[in-house]
């Protein structure tokens, strides 16, 4: 174990995610501690600004109670946010909440924008994107099934085209994005279902609103038990949002996001 997690209390390996960084929880479940080597420190640093801003902005998430850093590497201590990750939920429980989530989702969106000091924007996501590409990082995984059998620097090529009517379309919609928007990371309390809070907040930024709608929506099609019902969510989704996302669009950021992971 990373001498920079606190020696205050035991702490257990997380083994699931994918964040590369190594995460452990305490073992009364009331903190995790993320560490990274010193060379992705900054990111570490940028993750624990983005949990601190937004605890200001009346969004439940984690809260930092400890953050260490040395020549070694960085780790970032926050509280266990308590609850149930949605991605655990059968379809019928994600249906039961689905409203509240939607609401959730709606209020973080609704930060006014110019009280947001992070940005995961186009411009970021294309370069973060090209590098992965250059590297032959690429994750096939965590590609969409009909693309995984594609070369990473070839579904890069499909998707420049687009930059130019994609940054217009960012400028008119731009929110407070989580950055990745997925159901593991929404915990819900599990006797109301209602949701506790946002976690894994480090791609949190302004962006165009459907960089996060494209991996929840995608994300949610694991719950439901079919494509009629994912279509059917997908517009109740919607109804509750209050606004209906962009197909087009949708499919950009589901392309995108994949991309960006090395």
């Amino acid at each position: 174990m990373t001498p920079l997690v606190p020696d205050d209390t035991e702490w257990t390996p997380v083994t699931t995610g994918e964040s590369g960084a190594a995460v452990f929880r305490s073992t009364d479940g009331t903190r995790y501690a993320r560490c990274v080597p010193a060379e992705v420190a900054a990111e570490l640093t940028g993750e624990r600004d983005r949990i601190a801003w937004l605890a200001t902005q009346g969004v439940p998430g984690p809260r930092v109670l400890d953050f260490r850093s040395d020549d070694v590497g960085a780790c970032l201590v926050t509280g266990a946010v308590p609850g149930l990750p949605a991605d655990q939920l059968s379809a019928a429980d994600l249906r039961a909440c689905w409203k509240r989530i939607a609401d959730a989702v709606r209020a973080l969106h609704e930060v006014p924008i110019a009280e947001c000091p992070f940005h995961r924007d186009l411009d970021l996501m294309i370069s973060v994107a090209r590098t992965v590409v250059a590297v032959g990082t690429v994750n096939p995984a965590f590609l969409p099934v009909e693309q995984q059998t594609t070369p990473a620097p070839q579904l890069l090529a499909r998707l420049e085209p687009q930059l130019a009517r994609r940054r217009a379309q960012e400028a008119a919609d731009t929110v407070v994005c989580h950055g990745d928007l997925t159901l593991p990371n929404i915990i819900l309390d599990p006797a109301t279902l209602d949701v506790a809070g946002f976690v894994d907040l480090g791609r949190l930024g302004l962006a165009d609103r459907h960089a996060d709608l494209a991996l929840l929506l995608a994300n949610s099609r694991e719950t439901w038990p079919d494509e009629a019902e994912a279509r059917a969510q997908d517009a109740a989704f919607a109804g509750h949002y209050g606004t209906a996302p962009d197909p087009d669009r949708l499919r950009f950021y589901l392309h995108l996001d994949p991309l960006t992971w090395g």
